[in-house]
């Protein structure tokens, strides 16, 4: 049984798609190729004396389009006869076959322009690319053997496919968006792009002021290797293809490790040592001067400098959220990268111009990228973490703009004189005067503890300055009879604490009920943190009744007369073994009561 599905791969078919991105890789070599043999074709026309036909002009560039992919070619017509290796390709020639490669595993995957294409799976179109380009590079590596500039069979089988999956990899990357595992691994990738741009970019300027300091070296060597127009303009083609290499032969020679000119020579910063062997060449008139070297050779350090800062800087800047420890494993990975990069340029930009002492030239590739990866870490991670705490700061006009935007706590409107404040206005702890808070809490645990200190006088209140009991108030209520002894017996037998006599009452408020629960003029005890059972003033065992009073039984009789209660010290107040209901609160009668007297006899129990 057969699924029926409309999935564009399944109704173009797989192979036609693998098909296609085959042919896609061919037309790229053939691209590149194309474009080369045009130039070589041309200079060979405009020559007035050419050593050959057509044919050699081709094989020309075949070696030519080998050679820009790293393939080490062998001259076979010395003046000594020994047959001698080319290696150093010209990077401005490698960008063009990279980027056809780039470009048709790019265009495979990408579907936007015509959606009924078929397309193959990401993997499937790099080995088919690949695969294409490096069917017609074969072709031109069997071409090339017979002419007089063949390709050496070991680097042709290594550097040929590295560069077409390589290439190819990269476009296929692209058309998917360029994904990255995750926000550390992109900002690594973008550090290290932007180092390794600042690097070059003071590699090539040291290069061009290094030329400009030797350019009568220069001009007399590119005047006797040409002496025609044609020449000339050939030798000026094949100098601006080698640019980017003197590019980075100086950055390698700011990093330190510097290059090699010859077997027996090497150049850097502390001066040039050894017997170099220097073909006449533009470009190799701006190597420095045999000899120690002085401060603006010292100079061309500020290039590595200056990369390992951007790279940081741009780690920092992304680790504002980040922890130290990921943002130094993310200056590291950058590192990684970047010194990587400098050990591939420093690869391709170098090799053999001949046999003997010229078969090293350029800088050494490991060396050049260890040396970048000490710069990076050296430099770059202090910068990071230095422009980390820096983003992760806050100006000093923000806050003061945070301060000023900021809500005031302001503390509650003032409840009448003697009246608690009422219940969720209450302020911050900070805005209240300090020595009110101090007797408020002293008051609170001397409550909660049972150990109350001496009750103020009548007609008393805290000041609010200093937090003593001060000032007379000729309109407070006194004190009721008994009142110490009373508090000491309810708080021996756990039944909470009287409230304390204020002065003056709360608006609104009736006169005091004997019996009644404290009221709004009342406070037993001051809960700096709010009121738990959310009410003024509130215990929850005022409402119980107290040891003194009478119990209300049901039937005819006289009521019967509370004992006494000793005055004695106030001991912690035990835990009830169980809740007690509360009784409902008696309302309050709007006529004053007569204040009754009760018939006190001595009871047994230590005296007061």
């Amino acid at each position: 049984m057969t699924h029926a599905t409309d999935h564009p791969l399944v109704q173009g078919g797989r192979s036609a798609a693998l098909a296609t991105a085959c042919v896609r890789g061919g037309v790229a070599a053939g691209l590149g190729l194309g474009v080369l043999a045009v130039l070589v074709v041309a200079a060979w026309i405009s020559s007035p004396f050419p050593d050959g036909g057509p044919g050699g002009a081709l094989h020309v560039a075949a070696g030519l389009w080998l050679l820009a992919h790293g393939v080490e070619l062998v001259r076979t017509d010395t003046l000594s006869g020994v047959p001698a290796p080319l290696g150093v390709a010209p990077l401005l020639l490698t960008v063009l076959p990279v980027w056809f490669v780039h470009r048709a595993a790019r265009d495979t995957l990408d579907t936007t322009r015509d959606r009924d294409r078929p397309r193959p799976s990401p993997s499937g179109a790099v080995a088919s690319v690949a695969g294409g380009y490096l069917l017609v590079a074969a072709v031109v590596v069997v071409y090339s053997e017979s002419g007089p500039l063949p390709a050496e069979l070991i680097t042709a089988g290594l550097r040929l496919p590295a560069v077409a999956v390589g290439a190819a990899g990269a476009g296929a990357w692209t058309a998917l968006g360029r994904p990255l595992p995750g926000v550390r691994q992109a900002v690594a990738l973008r550090a290290a792009g932007l180092g390794l741009l600042t690097l070059f970019c003071g590699g090539a300027a040291a290069a061009a002021v290094s030329l400009v300091w030797h350019a009568g070296r220069a001009q007399a060597s590119f005047l006797g290797l040409a002496g025609e127009w044609s020449g000339r303009a050939a030798l000026a083609l094949l100098v601006l293809a080698l640019l980017p290499n003197a590019a980075v032969w100086g950055a390698a020679y700011g990093l330190g490790p510097g290059f090699a000119v010859g077997t027996a020579a090497l150049a850097t910063p502390l001066g040039l040592t050894g017997d170099p062997a220097v073909p006449p060449f533009p470009l190799l008139a701006a190597l420095p001067a045999e000899g120690r070297g002085v401060w603006f050779h010292w100079a061309v350090a500020a290039a590595p400098a200056a990369a390992a800062v951007v790279l940081g800087h741009r780690v920092g800047r992304a680790a504002r959220a980040w922890t130290v420890r990921d943002a130094v494993l993310t200056v590291l990975g950058a590192a990684a990268l970047y010194g990587t990069a400098v050990a591939v340029l420093a690869t391709a930009a170098g090799g053999p111009l001949g046999s003997g002492r010229l078969s090293a030239f350029g800088p050494v590739w490991w060396r050049a990228g260890a040396a970048a990866v000490v710069w990076a870490l050296c430099a770059g991670t202090p910068t990071a973490l230095g422009v980390r705490a820096w983003v992760r700061r806050t100006p000093r006009a923000e806050r003061g703009a945070a301060r000023a935007s900021s809500p005031v706590p302001v503390p509650a409107p003032d409840a009448p004189e003697t009246g608690r404040q009422p219940s969720g206005a209450w302020s911050p702890l900070r805005t209240r005067n300090r020595a009110e808070a101090r007797s408020r809490a002293g008051t609170w645990f001397r409550a909660r503890s049972g150990r109350r200190g001496p009750d103020p006088e009548p007609g008393r209140e805290p000041d609010r300055d200093t937090g003593r009991w001060t000032g007379t108030d000729s309109g407070s209520r006194p004190a009721a009879p008994g009142l110490r002894a009373v508090s000491g017996l309810r708080s021996f037998l756990g039944f909470g604490s009287l409230p304390r006599a204020r002065t003056g009452a709360a608006p609104g408020a009736g006169p005091r009920v004997p019996g009644a629960g404290p009221g709004p003029e009342d406070e037993a005890y001051d809960d700096l943190y709010g009121d738990p059972f959310d009410g003024p003033g509130y215990e929850p065992y005022d409402y119980l009744p107290a040891a003194w009073e009478p119990s209300r039984e049901p039937g005819p009789g006289p009521k019967a007369t509370p004992e006494p209660a000793p005055d004695r010290a106030a001991d912690p107040r035990p835990e009830p073994d169980a809740t007690p209901t509360p009784t409902s609160k008696p309302k309050p009668d709007t006529a004053p009561a007569p204040k009754p007297t009760p018939d006190i006899t001595p009871g047994p129990g230590p005296t007061a």
